[in-house]
C-alpha cells in the first residue's frame, strides 16, 4: 500500500499520570509500543504533541501523541500533519471504542465520530474524517454509568491482564495497514 511517502500514525489519549492507565488512553498505549518497535523515544514537537520519526515495517512514519486533552486533539494533529506534510489520506488514528467489546479490534477508513470527542476534534481541525482508524474495543459502561466517566476509569483487573495482547495486536494491525492496505488488514484483524 505504501508508495514510500511518509505516514502519520496518531494515538489518542489524555496527558498526565492520572490518565495513563485509563480506557481513553488505549491509543497512547499502542503508539508507545510502536515507538518501542522503532527503537526511538518521543520528543516534544512545537505543535502540542510528542513525536517520533522512523520506519515501521520499512515504511517511513511519524508517530504522534497529542499533549492536549482528548477533546482538543484536532489542533495538535493538524499541526503535526502540516509540519511533516502528511495528507489526511495517509493518517492513521488509534483510539478507544465504546461500541466494541473489550478485546475487539476494527480497522476502517472514514466514518462517523460515534460521539467520540477526539474524533470530532480531528474532523473539525482537519476538515475531513477520511482517515484510517484502528479502533480498540473497551466495551460499554456497566449499568447506568455515564460513558464520559467510564472512559476515564482504569481498565478492570481482568482487562489489564489481557491488555498487552490487545495493544500488541493493534500495533500489528497498524503495521499491516501501512504495508498491505485496508482490505487485507481488515480480513486479518476485524475478526
Amino acid at each position: 500500500m505504501s508508495d514510500g511517502s511518509r505516514w502519520l500514525v496518531v494515538g489518542l489519549g489524555n496527558p498526565g499520570a492520572e490518565y495513563a492507565r485509563t480506557r481513553h488512553n488505549a491509543g497512547y498505549l499502542v503508539t508507545d509500543l510502536l515507538a518501542e518497535r522503532i527503537g526511538a523515544k518521543f520528543k516534544a514537537h512545537k505543535g502540542r504533541a510528542l513525536t517520533v520519526e522512523g520506519r515501521l515495517a520499512g515504511v517511513p512514519v511519524v508517530l504522534a501523541k497529542p499533549t492536549s486533552y482528548m477533546n482538543d486533539s484536532g489542533g495538535p494533529v493538524a499541526s503535526v500533519a502540516g509540519f511533516f506534510k502528511v495528507p489526511v489520506a495517509q493518517l492513521v488514528v488509534i483510539h478507544d471504542e465504546l461500541d466494541l467489546d473489550f478485546g475487539q479490534l476494527r480497522v476502517k477508513h472514514g466514518g462517523g465520530d460515534n460521539g467520540h470527542n477526539g474524533l470530532k476534534s480531528l474532523r473539525r481541525s482537519l476538515g475531513s474524517g477520511d482517515f484510517f482508524r484502528v479502533r480498540l474495543g473497551i466495551g460499554r459502561p456497566p449499568g447506568r454509568m455515564n460513558p464520559a466517566d467510564f472512559v476515564l476509569r482504569d481498565f478492570a483487573t481482568a482487562e489489564r491482564a489481557d491488555l498487552p495482547v490487545l495493544v500488541d495486536r493493534a500495533a500489528d494491525a497498524v503495521e499491516a495497514l501501512l504495508v498491505h492496505g485496508l482490505e487485507r488488514t481488515q480480513n486479518a484483524y476485524n475478526g
